[in-house]
């Protein structure tokens, strides 16, 4: 990956950050967007500092302009895109009962068309580069999880838009993968939101017990180098897969006992 331009959303902190760190140390020129640019300008400090390549723009996935200036400024900051990586990403935690449309069409309006603005406007360049584009999924975009209607669906969303879009590009040289970490320690749970479209400020899961986002870059890194056009992490990751394939029924199950066992979980 040494000399690709990779541009990475979501990148002032967890899979995103962990990501333009991992890409720089290989030799890649990383360009970052996120809202928060104060962060972002830290993290691009410190690539410099360590000898790597890195700006940054600070936008909003979720609107279509923020999309368009954020990749037209990766091309002519660095003069071409070879990988675009959809990391960015808002997570919800409530009963779908309770919660309120708009808290859902939130977090499909990050989620889900935050990749498809990027990718829209990212495609000519990655189709000159013969380059890749990359989905940040989750276990969620593989099974629906209870009191995640809104998150579920968005990344299955993803999912169809991006097996789609392989498909048409099938003799364009266009790579496009999607990732399914698994539950990766980061800010996501922090920030979700929950019935009335607050953040819930904190997370149900013992964070210090889950996957490390480094950990996730550095399998995320090798995958979009070998060009694979999936890859789910963890074993809890691997076994929803496979029992989703042959025992929805009783996945359904283990599901439901699982998350209903969260700290202050919503349904039990």
């Amino acid at each position: 990956m040494k000399n690709k331009v990779v541009v990475i959303t979501g990148a002032s902190s967890g899979i995103g950050k962990a990501l333009a760190f991992t890409f720089a140390r290989h030799g890649s020129s990383v360009f970052l967007g996120a809202r928060s640019g104060d962060k972002l300008k830290e993290i691009v400090s410190e690539i410099e500092a360590d000898g790597g390549k890195a700006a940054f723009f600070t936008m909003d996935v979720a609107l279509e302009n923020d999309c368009k200036n954020f990749i037209l400024n990766a091309k002519e900051t660095f003069g071409k895109i070879d990988v675009l990586i959809n990391n960015a990403g808002i997570s919800m935690r409530a009963l779908f009962a309770d919660t309120t449309p708009d808290v859902l069409k939130r977090v499909m309006d990050v989620n889900f068309w935050g990749t498809v603005y990027c990718t829209k406007y990212a495609l000519p360049f990655l189709l000159e580069t013969k380059g890749s584009v990359v989905a940040v999924s989750s276990v969620a975009g593989i099974k629906g999880l209870p009191g995640r209607t809104g998150y579920s669906a968005s990344k299955f969303a993803i999912h169809g838009f991006m097996e789609s879009l392989r498909i048409e590009n099938m003799k364009t040289g266009l790579h496009v993968m999607m990732a399914y970490p698994g539950f990766t320690a980061s800010n996501i749970r922090n920030t979700a939101l929950v019935a009335d479209g607050s953040e819930q400020g904190k997370s149900p899961l013992d964070e210090g017990k889950i996957m490390s986002a480094e950990e996730v870059a550095a399998h995320i890194y090798q995958s979009v180098k070998k060009r694979k056009t999936s890859m789910v992490l963890t074993t809890q990751g691997k076994l929803t897969v496979f029992l989703s394939k042959f025992f929805s029924g009783f996945l359904d199950k283990l599901v439901y006992r699982h998350m209903a066992k969260e700290p202050d979980s919503p349904f039990k």
